[in-house]
């Protein structure tokens, strides 16, 4: 869980100043990645020692963003679009999930099912038809319980008179006559269940054939984070995720999807409208529980994405650090005598979380260390 190489890294203001030679104990993660380049064997600091190791670092980004619901693939919501003709007559309200098989709004009392399927309605449907709008009736007659795979031969595109009985079942349950025909109008086909975020029609206007009538997104769970743009190369889709919820719960997730459009936002810290300006990508990350998210809509979420890990990298503590002239750094070795010396080292990847850093240089797993003012 580090920093990402090259991002900027803080120095905090407590150091020690190592007068004598000039060197400077870092007590965060430095900005520069200079090699030392001079040694001293008379120099004692003081501190715990710690041992230099060799293991995997893992990197990381931190972002915030909100928890939401997933809408299409490019992050557009579903629309539902109108091939019925006649008065609105019940409309569903935002927040409400309507599942396929269920009745998604009504037309002159009448209503139109929402089924699941790629293809969008574009014909009256009866016995004797064939096509991929056939197979798409079937399929979902099927998952709804109303036909068996066997009965209605889902390798077959034509409507027989399986179809016909099976049609007629789903028809009885929502309360309409038993025609076993589907009428262009009697049903929206949408890939998934539907959460409705916005009706853009009202009740008793009159709904006319390609008229949109209900905005919606899927009923499963992501979250929308707000990535520095400079840090889009460092995140990759199926990266890990750990999401902090407002309750400070925390539950997994994955990098799903990577937006492409950068937007721009300005913060002021006066009144004066002067202020930085940041760049920011869309990350959306789906959860790995999604009932860690119950009751939570519209959220404020942070997160920690693990975009890689090093591995066989030699590792310190950053408190170990000491920063010289020119941006420069060294470690303070203690060998088995006791005496001290200064080792040049060049800086890799740092991991916040566990305040370590990959370091270069004349250092071997199981050195000794000192880490100052510690």
């Amino acid at each position: 869980m580090i920093a990402v190489s090259g991002r900027k890294l803080l120095i905090a203001a407590g150091v020690v100043v190592l007068a004598a030679i000039g060197v400077v104990a870092v007590r965060d993660n430095p900005f520069s990645v200079g090699a030392a380049t001079s040694r001293a064997s008379d120099v004692k600091t003081s501190g715990p020692l710690a041992t230099v190791r060799r293991g995997t670092l893992s990197q990381q980004v931190d972002a915030s963003g909100t928890l939401g619901y997933v809408a299409q693939a490019d992050g557009s919501p579903y629309s539902v679009v109108n091939q019925a003709g006649g008065a609105l007559t019940e409309l569903p309200s935002a927040g409400d999930v309507i599942d396929c098989g269920d009745v998604l709004y009504r037309v002159a009392n009448n209503p139109v099912v929402l089924l699941c399927g790629d293809t969008p309605a574009y014909r009256n449907l009866s016995e004797g038809d064939a096509g991929p709008d056939v197979i798409e009736l079937k399929r979902e007659l099927v998952r709804l319980g109303y036909a068996t795979d066997s009965e209605l031969d889902l390798d077959s595109n034509y409507f027989g008179a399986n179809t016909k009985y099976a049609l007629e079942q789903l028809q009885g349950k929502l309360g309409e006559d038993e025609t076993g025909k589907l009428r262009l109008g009697q049903a929206v086909f949408l890939p998934r269940s539907l959460r409705v975020t916005n009706t853009a029609a009202t009740l008793g206007t009159i709904a006319r054939p390609g008229m949109p009538i209900i905005q919606a997104t899927s009923t499963a769970r992501q979250v929308e984070l707000d990535l520095d743009a400079s840090q889009q190369s460092s995140v990759r889709a199926g990266d890990r995720a750990l999401i902090t919820l407002p309750d400070n719960r925390t539950t997994p997730g994955t990098v799903t999807r990577i937006g492409t459009v950068a937007s721009a936002s300005n913060s002021s810290s006066s009144g004066n409208g002067s202020g930085s300006s940041t760049t920011t990508i869309p990350v959306y990350v789906t959860l790995g529980d999604p009932r860690a998210a119950h009751g939570l809509d519209e959220a404020p979420v942070q997160a920690q994405i693990t975009t890689a890990g090093i591995r066989n990298a030699l590792i310190v503590p950053v408190d170990a650090l000491l920063a010289r002239s020119g941006g420069r750094y060294a470690v303070e070795t203690v060998d088995a005598r006791g005496r001290h010396h200064l080792v040049p080292v060049t800086l890799g990847a740092f991991d916040d979380a566990d305040g370590l850093v990959q370091v270069r240089g004349a250092l071997r797993p199981g050195d000794r260390i000192v880490v100052p003012g510690v």
